[in-house]
């Protein structure tokens, strides 16, 4: 009791009515929600497939809107050019190589992402949220590697590409796949023979699973298997592009952007949700009419060129990121876990990660790459490039290329050739962003500094075209 006294009149206040007020303050500062997380993510789209990358033949509404409200990077790259180490990085925020996952996993794989690596899912489970994923999860399908071990609440998809089915065109001859099975969590609910409902189902469960926890916090991760071949489509959306049936899928793509965006716009939580637009990989040119395009870039999908790894991009967060920005700084998908961390407030990975966190440049508050240099790995542990502010330099290994090749056509893909770059190669992705002309003989200074950065990180994570293996591991994948 508090005495006050007042021209000779005593009140006796409570403290207790005080007390009341700090602690409503309290409460009402507890019940600030962080914000929810959704990540859009596809298979095989190539940098030029979405309006306002380029494409004049494929309608892209709600992503060309996407941009005005958010940020678009033209910088942007995937972790790696091929499905599985792709996937692996951006949901743990570290190289594919330094966790153990390399190419694209196949059926019965005894690989798969180790459950004592933390995915996004988990970090964000970890402060409250509900996790869920619609789509292609592509990270070992064993039980313990599968979704629901790996911090999702709730799988509805496919457990790897969705080429792999027996009714692939090559069944017999090169592969012996059997049935492509659909899951709701650990059951298996149907055995796909048509997959031209599935964008439909996954953008279906992903409004339900927004709808269901409009009261909490929540990660949604939505991997599309789309516009991976086969390429399928809804009757609703057949024949709608210029572009075929490729450009067909991209526009249900589009309308299923749409659908979620609207989905979080009815519950009122468009404020307060971060929503990120990217794909795995390049295009996948071997399939010719069947392929996206990365034009103005370089090859495709399966190579370090800018073709193979650099990919549209879209992040859009009302009032925090600032609408219709372009950037043209460097990023990667493994800096987006410590970028979802930050903005979240929550703790990063206990185990070292390789990304670093770009919420001061999608903010705003600077223009500088998070991260000094990246690192281009490919097939088991072969360290092809290094992108270094707008140089992009390759060391000597072989790739594949469809140039002078007979591209497939309608789901038949046609047969790369392998080319041998013999000597490093160098190039000024800000003059040249082709990838035409090699400078290396013109910048000696360059390929010393790049290279020197190179060394560092083959004495961490090894090399095989050199013969280093990388530093002791503690377990199987794990670089320390």
């Amino acid at each position: 009791m508090k005495h006050l006294n007042f021209n000779g009149i005593v009140l006796f206040i409570p403290l207790l009515i005080l007390s009341c007020k700090e602690t409503q303050v309290e409460t009402t500062s507890e019940k600030i929600r962080p914000p929810n997380v959704v990540l859009i993510f596809t298979d095989d789209q190539g940098y030029n497939d979405v309006g306002v990358f380029g494409a004049d033949d494929i309608h892209t509404p709600n992503l060309d809107q996407m941009a005005k409200e958010g940020l678009k990077l033209t910088n942007f790259y995937a972790a790696q050019a091929v499905c599985s180490a792709s996937r692996a990085g951006i949901l743990t925020g570290c190289y594919p190589n330094r966790i153990g996952i390399h190419n694209a996993l196949m059926p019965n794989s005894e690989v798969g992402l180790n459950p004592e690596e933390t995915t996004l899912a988990e970090m964000l489970k970890a402060k409250g949220y509900a996790t869920g994923i619609f789509g292609k999860w592509h990270l070992g399908d064993a039980p313990k590697f599968m979704p629901n071990n790996q911090g999702f609440d709730e799988y509805f998809g496919i457990p790897y590409s969705n080429d792999m089915w027996p009714l692939h065109p090559q069944q017999g001859p090169v592969f012996n796949f059997g049935p492509l099975e659909l899951y709701h969590n650990e059951k298996v609910i149907d055995t796909l023979t048509d997959q031209s409902n599935l964008t439909t189902k996954i953008t279906e469960r992903s409004v339900d699973f927004i709808n269901s926890n409009k009261d909490k916090p929540f990660f949604l991760y939505v991997p599309h298997p789309q516009p991976h071949v086969p390429l399928f489509v809804s009757d609703t959306f057949k024949g709608k592009s210029d572009r075929g049936l490729y450009g067909d899928v991209i526009m249900e793509l589009d309308w299923s952007v749409g659908e979620i965006l609207k989905a979080l716009d009815k519950n009122g939580l468009t404020e307060n949700t971060i929503v990120i637009f990217t794909s795995d990989n390049g295009p996948w040119l071997a399939y010719g009419n069947h392929a996206g395009s990365a034009y103005p870039l370089r090859e495709g999908k399966g190579t370090a060129w800018e073709g193979g790894q650099r990919e549209p991009f879209l992040i859009k967060y009302p009032g925090k990121i600032p609408g219709n920005r372009v950037v043209d700084t460097p990023v990667m998908a493994i800096d987006i876990l410590p970028t979802i961390a930050e903005a979240t407030e929550t703790n990063l990975p206990k185990r070292k990660i390789d990304g670093k966190s770009a919420w001061s440049l999608f903010t705003g508050q600077t223009e500088n790459s998070p991260q000094k240099a990246y690192f281009y790995y490919y097939r088991v542990n072969e360290l092809f490039g290094v992108r270094y502010g707008k140089w992009k330099l390759y060391f000597p290994h072989t790739y594949r290329t469809m140039e002078g090749q007979e591209p497939g056509k309608d789901g038949l893909p046609g047969d790369y050739k392998l080319v041998e770059l013999k000597d490093i190669e160098l190039y000024d992705l800000e003059a040249d962003v082709g990838e035409t002309t090699n400078v290396a003989d013109v910048h000696p200074d360059i390929i010393a500094e790049i290279t020197a950065m190179a060394d560092a990180m083959r004495a961490e994570l090894g090399d095989s075209l050199t013969g280093m293996e990388g530093a002791e591991t503690r377990e199987p994948g794990r670089i320390q």
